[in-house]
């Protein structure tokens, strides 16, 4: 398929959130403007050391993730940043890698924007079209029909396992 990049605007969310209040002035709000890697083999969103310095974002807490070939790297997660694509935006807790790695943009976030690889145009695209499709997966108790399971497997999974 090829690599995939996309320029994505990652906003402090704190920092929005006091414009909004007008706390503070929209002009200060620590915003950036990044080529990611879409990367579908990771999970959340991933930034520098650099870039978490550049937004103001506080570290949260210690933690370690598995690099390609199942390299073992200890990391930080930092408090929340906006992810904006064009436009649609996803909120994200992203983890902190060291200098040298590559911002990724993993499936948690494409999958909270409705987006997906196009691997011939290598780009993405709207899993829905050009319509951004919130996808809540909330069982309805109100009518039968409407669980994501059918009654033998309700029946099936009783109690009797996990």
């Amino acid at each position: 398929m090829g690599e995939v990049v996309e320029k994505i605007t990652l906003v402090n969310a704190l920092d929005a959130g006091m414009a909004r209040h007008g706390i503070i002035k929209e002009s200060d709000v620590r915003q950036v403007t990044v080529d990611a890697v879409v990367d579908t083999g990771a999970g959340p969103l991933v930034i520098t050391e650099a870039m978490r310095q550049k937004l103001g974002l506080e570290i949260v807490k210690d933690s370690s993730v598995h690099l390609a070939g199942d390299v073992p790297q200890k990391c930080t997660v930092a408090e929340v940043v906006k992810i904006i694509w064009k436009d649609r935006y996803s909120h994200s807790d992203p983890t902190v890698l060291p200098a040298g790695h590559e911002t990724l943009l993993g499936v948690i976030p494409l999958e909270d924007m409705d987006l997906m690889v196009n691997p011939v145009k290598r780009c993405l695209v709207g899993a829905h079209g050009d319509e951004w499709v919130r996808q809540v997966r909330a069982l309805d108790r109100r009518t039968p029909s409407t669980r994501p399971f059918g009654s033998s497997m309700v029946q099936r999974f009783n109690g009797n396992s996990c």
